[in-house]
């Protein structure tokens, strides 16, 4: 079926109303996720054919967050999509206001390759539940997830609903060019830049989950183990190909030494059997994207790994890092943990602050006061205290980027007003006041303003 084709089925399809019924919207989440338990397997091999990624990290990285957004879109969204009253103002006395919410039309939803299936799916939750029509554009790096998301919406058999585009730079250029009524963007800033551009056509609300440099502090007062413990998993998870992986660590110079040794212990005890790297540890992507992984690695800063084997890059640390090296220039998406030492921590958040606002931001200490003081100063899209990742899986907390990290926030009830359109109605009485109308004069503008005092 040819793009253009698609898009114009679906948008018919979204003017027979079919899809404002909540009853209707249910049915095709609980559906989406029979389709998921039918195709679970599937997605596991074919996790481990694209990168190597290993059954637990599929299951606990990607298929629990799909199920769980199906899971909260089912149970929540009656409330979310009830028409609201809300209070009236003294000049549209006697009124009723109400807010009403309703899909935007034809949406498409491009994913990147890192979560493949998650960053696919947990959007396209969010468009279904809001009652919109969704052309999905999965990655073509791991071809093997797509094809099997592919199949799956092809036994599924509702195109003029759902469905999955196939295809590389060609076809991305194609469904650019289509008008979409909102478009879900999550990948790198270069792509993000050509999506708002190509938006900007149409007027075409967008929302964009990017990247960026995520910042973890560890100060001299943390606790070091969970430190280190919590750290080392959240940097080398996907082999740190995460958006909000702690892309680079600043430890205060009393604790640099102990974390340092602690962090080559942890990475032995995660990764390690005999003396050699795990099997499942994941693959980098491709060659191309070893190639520019490698290029940021300083060997004489290098104190850990950096050994190569194929596209198995393994856990590596840099110490002594400064802000002007190499590596620190763009985002890693790799298993290079680089380590700046610190002494000062207001010089360092004052640096900190001045570069570009990144997705993530993670500060490790046992002062509550200060941590808290820390993470309201400071610039990212979402964080935590005492931990990495792990604000993703809490679906009262909406996720999303700021500045060039990108724009826009998902997840539970954030993913249905992202796409959803907020109506405003005013319902209006046979009564009113009468001061609006001409002739006006002293007394109506004496009471205009003693009324806006």
């Amino acid at each position: 079926m040819e793009i253009k084709e698609i898009v114009s089925k679906q948008r018919e399809y979204f003017y027979t109303k079919e899809t404002y019924d909540v009853k209707f919207r249910k049915k095709v989440l609980l559906e989406i996720k029979n389709l998921l338990f039918k195709y679970k397997e599937e997605f596991i091999i074919a996790f481990k054919k694209d990168y190597n990624k290993c059954e637990f990290d599929v299951i606990t990285t990607e298929f629990s967050m799909v199920i769980q957004e199906i899971n909260y879109m089912i149970k929540h969204i009656d409330k979310l999509s009830k028409v609201k009253r809300v209070r009236t103002s003294i000049v549209n006395f006697p009124s009723k206001g109400y807010i009403v919410t309703e899909p935007y039309g034809v949406v498409l939803i491009m994913a990147p390759w890192n979560y493949p299936l998650q960053l696919t799916l947990e959007p396209l939750i969010g468009a279904i539940a809001s009652g919109n029509t969704v052309v999905l554009k999965p990655a073509s790096y791991t071809s093997n997830v797509s094809k099997v998301i592919f199949e799956m919406f092809k036994e599924y058999n509702h195109p003029e609903l759902i469905w999955t585009v196939l295809g590389g730079r060609e076809e991305n250029q194609e469904l650019l060019n289509q008008r979409f009524d909102y478009i879900f963007f999550t990948g790198g800033e270069t792509v993000g830049r050509l999506v708002l551009q190509k938006a900007s056509v149409y007027l075409t609300p967008v929302t964009l989950e990017l990247g960026g440099k995520s910042p973890c502090i560890v100060d001299k007062d943390a606790d070091i183990d969970i430190a280190v413990r919590r750290i080392t998993w959240g940097k080398f998870l996907n082999a740190g190909q995460t958006c909000v992986a702690p892309d680079y660590i600043c430890v205060h110079k009393d604790i640099h030494d102990e974390f340092i040794k602690k962090v080559k212990e942890q990475i032995v005890k995660f990764y390690y059997i005999d003396g050699k790297i795990i099997d499942s540890f994941p693959y980098l992507i491709n060659q191309k994207h070893l190639d520019k992984v490698t290029s940021l690695i300083d060997k004489e800063k290098v104190v850990f790994g950096g050994k190569v084997d194929g596209l198995l890059l393994e856990p590596t640390i840099m110490d002594n890092v400064n802000f002007k090296d190499e590596i620190m220039k763009e985002e890693i998406f790799g298993p290079i943990m680089p380590v700046i030492i610190f002494d000062n921590l207001e010089d360092l958040l004052d640096k900190i602050n001045r570069l570009e606002k990144p997705l993530a931001f993670y500060y490790f200490s046992k002062d509550k006061k200060k941590a808290r003081k820390v993470m309201k100063y400071s610039f990212y899209g979402g964080g935590c205290i005492n931990d990495t990742i792990m604000h993703l899986t809490n679906d009262n907390l909406p996720f999303g980027g700021v500045g060039r990290s990108g724009m826009g926030s998902y997840h539970g009830k954030k993913s249905f007003e992202i796409f959803s359109h907020y109506k405003s109605l005013l319902v209006k009485s046979k009564r009113e006041i009468m001061i609006k109308y001409p002739p006006y004069n002293d007394k109506k503008i004496n009471f205009i303003n003693k009324l806006y005092k």
